[in-house]
């Protein structure tokens, strides 16, 4: 544990200094913005250095350098195979992050000079490098979103030049230590990174990026008991911060394979990137881009785990042809025009492995108690398919997006006999309280995850709930209505109020007398 601390801290020391450079650098460009060709550049740096480790270990037996080895009509098209097995891509011996930083500081002559367009040719090379390899699904595309054309970094090739010349000797001074894999220092700065972004883009950085409190109660939840997981998913990935913080939770940290959807073209980039800055092989994820309601690119594949945090109370259309969808047409209704929250939960359920299918997801509380069809698919869900096991409010302004406070829902294919109650638990006053936002802290987890595991009765907190006692309630599963929170106030002394009252007056009265007689002593 203390070693685990002291790799935390040094992630936490690298991300306020990378921080610190986007801050310094991104001039007039809103940081949501900047922070495509920050973390462009990082990882773009990743995956350079990636390459020369790989191949020192490689060659080292041959004793020759990878750019030895490349310039060699022999060993070039080896070399070139090993780098798209192993790492999915390549990265020529003169692209290599190292020889754009000798060319910005120490160029030989004005040819040899650095140039915006070096950078921009590198990552063309290196992306094109996948095309026709299965690799390509991981790679394609990663680096649109940091436009070096872009005029905001600068109106002339050379002005753009000095830009990203400046962000990339800088990053270039941080000492990321690949070499150390006992704890993966880079890939937690990097979500570090990625959150105060978050933070600092205010309601949008919302839509990239669960803060780390209700990612990692929703993980636990999840991963509860679980050695290992075959599949893992998250159908609005984000950043895939919450696929990633599964496996943490993991008794062995295996995971077989994780999948992702997410529509924001930006996000979608930004979740490949953090799954590979993370050690996952190219192989053993798939992320893709697309509107998970309308376009559901998992296909027939069934999740263990599975955790979310959708848009709420999204609008959608609600069409007549989801009706035959299968992942909607076993309530006989669809989520309503105005709010898809159900939608999400649909599609997850569907998902859901038969033999041991887990899922936490983030929603507003209206889904707990709003009527209509939402009523439907909720008592669906709950009585009928018998998923929801617990249910858990959360304290307000927990967020970017929104100050709300929301629920967690916690479905399990097999309820491992608790198929006759659902657990509700009352977290609303389990939080830190921040100047801009509150945070749930391991203390809060850890008590929220212990009820959820004793599974009993506590005061003012959790309550295990039969169904009979949810079925007279007609299925509304408002906290309220299982968890009592009321607290009596104390009983009030009119005798001694009214004592305080006259007193008051009476010091009200004296002081207006003395005033008066000082007013009268000066002739005002």
């Amino acid at each position: 544990m203390a070693e685990e601390n002291k790799y935390q801290a040094q992630a936490n020391e690298l991300s306020q200094k990378l921080w610190a450079i986007a801050n310094e650098l991104r001039g007039q460009m809103d940081a949501s913005e900047f922070k495509n060709y920050i973390l462009g550049v990082i990882f773009y740096r990743y995956l350079s250095e990636r390459t020369e480790l790989y191949m020192q270990e490689l060659l080292e037996n041959d004793g020759i350098t990878y750019e030895e080895a490349f310039a060699d009509e022999d060993f070039r098209p080896v070399v070139e195979e090993w780098s798209l097995d192993h790492l999915g891509y390549i990265i020529q011996p003169e692209n290599l992050f190292r020889e754009l930083i000798r060319k910005i500081v120490k160029f030989r002559d004005d040819a040899d000079k650095f140039s915006v367009e070096d950078f921009e040719r590198a990552i063309h090379e290196l992306e094109g490098s996948t095309m026709g390899h299965l690799s390509n699904k991981a790679f394609d595309g990663l680096f649109s979103d940091m436009r070096l054309q872009d005029s905001r970094l600068g109106e002339t090739v050379a002005d753009r030049t000095d830009m990203i010349g400046r962000v990339m000797v800088r990053v270039s001074e941080i000492d990321f230590n690949l070499q150390d894999s006992q704890f993966d220092v880079l890939g937690t700065a990097y979500m570090i990174l990625i959150g105060l972004f978050a933070s600092d883009a205010g309601k949008k950085g919302g839509e990239f990026f669960t803060p780390t409190g209700p990612s990692k109660l929703c993980a636990t939840l999840a991963a509860l008991g679980l050695d290992e997981a075959k599949t893992v998913g998250d159908c609005t990935c984000g950043s895939a911060s919450m696929l990633l913080e599964v496996q943490k939770h993991l008794t062995t940290g295996k995971v077989g394979h994780f999948y992702g959807q997410e529509q924001n073209a930006t996000t979608y980039n930004l979740a490949r990137m953090n799954m590979i800055m993370h050690g996952v092989d190219w192989q053993r994820f798939d992320i893709y881009k697309g509107d998970t309601l309308k376009d559901d690119k998992y296909g027939d594949v069934k999740m263990t785990v599975q955790v979310c945090n959708p848009p709420y109370s999204l609008k959608w259309s609600a069409d007549k042809k989801f009706e035959d969808d299968p992942r909607y047409s076993g309530a006989g209704k669809l989520a309503p025009k105005s709010h898809a929250d159900f939608a999400f939960v649909e599609h997850m359920v569907y998902h859901m492995d038969e033999d041991d299918g887990r899922v936490a997801v983030l929603l507003p509380h209206g889904v707990l108690f709003r009527g209509g069809a939402e009523e439907t698919i909720r008592k669906y869900i709950g009585k009928d398919l018998n998923r929801i096991d617990a249910v858990i409010g959360l304290p307000a302004n927990l967020f970017h997006g929104t100050s709300i406070p929301v629920c967690v829902l916690v479905l399990k294919s097999k309820r491992n006999g608790n198929s006759d109650n659902i657990l509700f638990i009352d977290a609303s006053k389990e939080f830190k309280t921040g100047k801009n936002q509150n945070t749930l802290e391991d203390e809060h987890i850890d008590k929220i995850v212990k009820a959820y595991t004793d599974r009993v009765d506590i005061p003012k907190f959790a309550h295990v709930a039969t169904m009979a006692e949810i079925e007279e309630n007609g299925w509304n599963l408002n906290i309220p209505r299982y968890v009592d929170t009321f607290e009596e106030e104390e009983p009030v002394d009119l005798v001694a109020v009214k004592a305080e009252i006259k007193e008051i007056a009476v010091k009200k009265q004296a002081a207006i007398d003395k005033a008066e007689s000082i007013l009268r002593q000066l002739g005002v």
